[in-house]
């Protein structure tokens, strides 16, 4: 029975360093963490700036209707930019990773 146990535990160890999967563990945590951090740098410093910049006060309501459907525009448009700065910012993260690798 100790025999078994021993080589299931020899297996499952040789699958976690065959395939990588700890490294890949820690960068999911990191990337979901850098994520965050990305989001809250646009979320409350960058949204706030371009805000300002746009006159009439809470673009994210905006809204277009066209007959009984609603479309929440202003949203849409938030999201997009929001994608596009988290993106950049990411790409600029490892740009500078990679370059330092080299």
């Amino acid at each position: 029975m100790t025999e078994e146990k021993k080589s299931f535990m020899q297996e499952f160890m040789d699958f976690l360093n065959k395939y990588g999967v700890i490294g890949l563990a820690i960068a999911f945590v990191m990337g979901a963490a850098v994520t965050k951090l990305v989001a809250a740098l646009v979320a409350d410093l960058i949204m706030p700036i371009i805000g300002a910049l746009i006159p009439g006060g809470d673009w994210r309501a905006a809204t277009l209707t066209i007959g009984n459907v609603k479309f929440m525009v202003g949203d849409f448009v938030g999201a997009l930019i929001d994608f596009i700065i988290i993106a950049l910012v990411i790409f600029m993260i490892v740009k500078t990773i990679v370059k330092e690798k080299k």
